[in-house]
């Protein structure tokens, strides 16, 4: 075990001290109706006075028996199995008339009771004709005794109905000032009544916890990964069970009928004792409990028999019944309790040694509460085990605060792993980026010098070689190769223009068209007409595009120049529905467009995208490229 894990325990296990010891106090504290003080000791500490000696005549089957009895007057210990009523009746003398109020506690009484002081009403709680009805005898009792009742000699008289198997009877009258009497009553109830609510909400606050963390926790004992933690689960299934059996001590008036009840709330101790066998053995060995046959029989078995038992204590009349089942239950208990002593010792986990300890302490108490109840004839006592389970409650969130720290820490080294890879990836990406970038830039400037290529093989190329074939032959003049060469410097000089102008502006690309081969065109003898109105940028035409319809501009214009014999060349751009238009119009010879179609042209505008129109007659010859703005891939080029 390390100090961590020591220490920790150690200051658990003085939280469970503390807590046992504050209850063995406060039950001290208290007399009587808590854990059986003599009814002396109340007398003697506030000069109360206390009522034991009564006379009781008691009826059972139509036949009433009178009798002599030291109160408490415990009707299961002394007619186990029967249902009846009985007359409590009290003669005490007092030195004189009291001047101030007085009050009567009793710590328990009934099922129902009627009390009458001196011939006169006292108090009422049920009726005594109502078998199985509400039962009185679940909170401590005050009756409030006004100035001038009291005499110096005085009657009580208490008609009490008793049920089967609820715990009738009576305890102990305390009478005395009722100031000093009410604080006696408060601490009672405190304990009884608040202190079990306390514990039913309690309970229910922690079943649901625990049943929260049933339904979005996965069980990381699990071989196969996958499945929810049992240990959360039977916590709730013990949490409710508990809650349940607690309840009891609160509800005058069942909601089902009495043998019902008790048949619920006796299968709820046997659940609230299965569920946490169950919870005790997860921690040791969860697979285990996972794959065993038993782990589902175990909590059927114990709710049945409980109710099997609770039933038949009250409908059979058979009170022995439920004894001896809470016997067998305490001795399993027992049994389990130290073989998992012995198995919690031996290992160094305290979460198994903490559980342990609280399985001790409750085993412990549940063995005195049912030597009390069961076996004894003490009456109006009060069961001690309704607030040491919540040992199991404080094991409970020792062991899911522990398991949350021990998964945040798993998750804050998960995540620092998984930074650091990330870190790693990150990096590697980034060189990855750098190199590519790398890589685009040089590919880039590969591309730039073979486009350059290609444009002086396929443009100045072919001009310079029909330049030399021309002189090569002696046929041409001087004028056609000097316009040969003329052509393959425009085209040169257009080409590096071309890599200036901006991507999709089709009129910058006109532009530096006419400044290139204006001076071409006037040489010719060939006049100008601009008509070039503004036009958006088309964003499909990269450079690549653009350079293809400078390509497609310049033959069309170089057409003119060597074959048309046209005296007025026109240049025309606009913008239309079907996107910018551009127009190349002369007014020289013509052609007929059926037969004869410029191929360099027609190929250029399918690779663009474009859609092209050729109009040829005599006199008037049109080259029309419309270029949508679209992506044209799925256009079809017209002629």
């Amino acid at each position: 075990m390390t100090p961590g894990h020591a220490s920790r325990l150690i200051v658990w296990g003085l939280v469970l001290a503390g807590a046992l010891l504050a209850v063995l106090a406060g039950a001290a504290a208290v007399p009587m109706h808590r854990v059986g003080a003599s009814p002396e000791a109340i007398a003697g500490h506030a000069g109360l006075l206390t009522l034991r000696e009564v006379e009781a005549n008691v009826s059972l089957a139509g036949t009433t028996t009178t009798l002599t009895a030291a109160l408490p007057y415990h009707w299961d210990r002394r007619h186990p199995g029967l249902a009846g009523t009985v007359r409590f009746v009290v003669d005490f003398p007092l030195d004189e008339a009291p001047a101030v109020p007085w009050a009567a506690f009793v710590g328990r009484i009934g099922n129902a009771y009627e009390v009458r002081l001196n011939g006169l009403p006292l108090s009422r709680e049920g009726r005594l004709d109502d078998v199985d009805g509400a039962d009185s005898a679940k909170v401590p009792q005050l009756m409030a005794i006004p100035v001038g009742l009291l005499r110096p000699v005085n009657r009580l008289e208490l008609w009490v109905r008793a049920d089967v198997g609820r715990r009738a009877g009576l305890a102990p009258i305390v009478l005395g000032p009722e100031e000093a009497v009410r604080p006696v009553h408060e601490a009672a109830s405190r304990f009884r009544v608040s202190g079990s609510m306390v514990l039913v909400a309690v309970s229910l606050l922690a079943g649901a916890i625990a049943l929260m963390l049933w339904l979005t926790q996965v069980d990381a004992d699990r071989r196969d990964g996958r499945g929810r933690d049992a240990l959360y689960l039977y916590a709730w299934g013990a949490e409710l069970c508990f809650a349940l059996r607690m309840s009891d001590a609160l509800v005058e008036r069942p909601p089902l009928p009495w043998p019902l009840w008790n048949g619920l709330t006796t299968a709820a101790l046997g659940g609230w004792a299965a569920c946490l066998a169950l919870f005790c053995m997860v921690l040791v060995d969860p697979e285990r409990v996972r794959l065993s046959a038993w782990r589902r029989a175990l909590p059927v078995l114990a709710l049945a028999s409980g109710a099997a038992a609770g039933y038949a204590a009250v409908a059979g009349a058979w009170p022995l019944v439920l004894t001896v089942w809470q016997g067998t239950l305490a001795v399993a208990c027992s049994v389990f309790c130290i073989t998992y002593l012995v198995s919690a010792l031996r290992t160094p986990a305290p979460m198994q040694r903490l559980v342990a300890a609280a399985l001790v302490l409750n085993v412990a108490v549940g063995l005195r509460d049912w030597a009390v109840f069961r076996l004894s004839d003490a009456y109006g006592h009060d069961t001690l085990l309704r607030y040491t389970a919540l040992a199991f409650g404080l094991s409970l969130a020792y062991i899911a605060v522990q398991r949350f720290r021990a998964a945040t820490a798993q998750a804050r080294e998960l995540l620092a792993t998984l930074s650091d890879r990330v870190g790693q990836r990150e990096a590697a990406l980034a060189e990855s980026h750098r190199q590519y970038d790398l890589l685009s830039r040089e590919q880039a400037r590969i591309g730039e010098r073979e486009r350059i290529l290609r444009d002086m093989h396929d443009g100045v190329g072919s001009s310079l070689s029909a330049a030399i074939r021309q002189l090569q032959g002696g046929q041409a003049g001087s004028d056609s190769v000097v316009e040969t060469l003329r052509d393959a410097l425009d085209r040169l000089k257009l080409s590096i223009d071309a890599m200036s102008v901006p991507a999709g502006d089709v009129v910058a690309l006109l532009a530096n068209l006419r400044h290139r081969l204006e001076p071409r065109l006037v040489g010719a003898g060939l006049a100008l007409d601009w008509e070039v109105s503004p036009v958006a940028p088309v964003a499909r035409l990269d450079g690549e595009a653009m350079r293809v319809l400078q390509s497609m501009l310049l033959e069309a214009v170089s057409n003119v120049l060597q074959h048309a014999g046209a005296a007025t060349l026109r240049i025309e751009a606009e913008e239309t529905a079907g996107g910018p238009r551009v127009r190349i119009i002369d007014d020289g010879r013509g052609f007929d467009a059926r037969t004869v179609r410029p191929r360099a042209i027609a190929a250029r505008a399918t690779a663009l995208g474009a859609r092209l129109r050729i109009d040829g007659t005599p006199g008037r010859t049109t080259v029309e490229i419309v270029l949508p703005r679209l992506s044209a891939a799925h256009e079809p080029a017209r002629g």
